[in-house]
């Protein structure tokens, strides 16, 4: 398999990916820079190919978009 191709990622993973691409190029991007940042995105939200053979090492897959893991942005969970 080539480098740069998308032939093991899953079709919702190309959508995001167009998806994220139009959100960039809206905001002036260029359009291979727009597809480069959204696959990075995606990438890093799905942690590369989820069929088998993709990327990475066979660890949990993090269904985040980011760090948070879900809590609100600026507030600390206190424990009560």
């Amino acid at each position: 398999m080539a480098r740069g191709s998308k032939e093991k990622y899953t079709r919702k993973q190309k959508r995001k990916a167009e998806k994220i691409a139009r959100g960039y190029k809206k905001r002036g991007v260029s359009k291979k820079e727009a597809a480069g940042r959204a696959w990075a995105t995606v990438n890093k939200s799905d942690r590369c190919g989820r069929k088998k053979g993709g990327g990475g090492r066979g660890k949990r897959r993090k269904k985040s978009p980011s760090p948070k893991d879900g809590r609100k942005g600026g507030r600390k969970w206190k424990r009560h």
